[in-house]
């Protein structure tokens, strides 16, 4: 089954990340893929961070979700939709959810994950500091979701760095990971294709990996090097920049059949 990773430079307006996020599906649609992996944050990258709270959704509401419903039935897709703003407890105090909502193809939601590991770090040798924790509210609940493609866990970027909830993920069965990101350029660069590998390998899994490129409105340069890796770590497709999708052929049967002959996971001890 052919699978897709879509790679954005999305901005501070909706409407504009929303046309193009149409246009990319469109692509991976004709490009017989059957499910699509966007972007973190694919709706907005705005000037601050708390320009999330002003188009976050609840559950089942809202404009962003009505676009994913209806891309997904009108491209006949599986869509894994990255990242987006939904309202959390501590909306108020101006922090959101990010959230990765999953539709089939006709339209109906089948899964939602909210980010667990949010991104409060310190770069100085690049002299840059983010703190996620600022505007956003951390998930709790480790989510999988049944596709034809096998079972998928979900991910959204900074989880990369945390292999226990991969590991936690393949006890509930997972024989793909879905990365959506807006890594930075500088932590990109270092460290994406290794972590991105490691997982694949260390879980005997697909990775499906999306991420943001360029500059972006807040003056933040992201990586981009959108990618698929295969089970035993090799790279199957990958574009550094530019607006596009990338695709590859993936054998849902694969996973198990490595787990087997290869069975580290099952000589786990601890």
């Amino acid at each position: 089954m052919r699978v897709a990773a879509i790679q954005m430079n999305s901005g501070a307006g909706v409407e504009e990340n929303l046309q193009r996020a149409d246009a990319l599906l469109a692509d991976a649609a004709d490009d017989d893929c059957v499910l699509a992996l966007l972007p973190e944050n694919f709706a907005l990258m705005g000037k601050r961070g708390r320009d999330k709270v002003g188009i976050a959704e609840e559950p089942g509401e809202g404009p962003v979700q009505a676009f994913l419903s209806a891309a997904s039935k009108r491209h006949g897709l599986w869509i894994i939709a990255g990242s987006m703003p939904l309202v959390s407890p501590q909306i108020t105090a101006g922090r959101v959810y990010g959230a990765c909502p999953v539709y089939d193809p006709a339209g109906d939601r089948q899964a939602l994950y909210r980010k667990i590991h949010l991104f409060d770090v310190d770069l100085v040798d690049e002299q840059e500091s983010y703190r996620e924790s600022r505007s956003m509210f951390p998930g709790d609940d480790v989510v999988t979701v049944d596709t034809p493609c096998g079972r998928v866990g979900l991910t959204i970027c900074y989880d990369l760095r945390f292999p226990e909830l991969y590991r936690q993920l393949v006890d509930d069965g997972a024989t793909l990971f879905t990365v959506p990101a807006a890594f930075t350029a500088a932590t990109g660069e270092a460290h994406w294709h290794t972590l991105l590998r490691a997982r694949a390998i260390e879980n005997l899994a697909y990775v499906i990996a999306a991420g943001q490129y360029g500059e972006h409105a807040d003056g933040r340069a992201t990586f981009g090097h959108s990618l698929i890796v295969d089970p035993w770590g090799r790279i199957l497709a990958e574009a550094a920049e530019g607006d596009c999708h990338v695709a590859a052929d993936i054998d849902a049967a694969l996973p198990a059949k490595l787990r087997r002959e290869f069975p580290a996971l099952a000589n786990r001890r601890l």
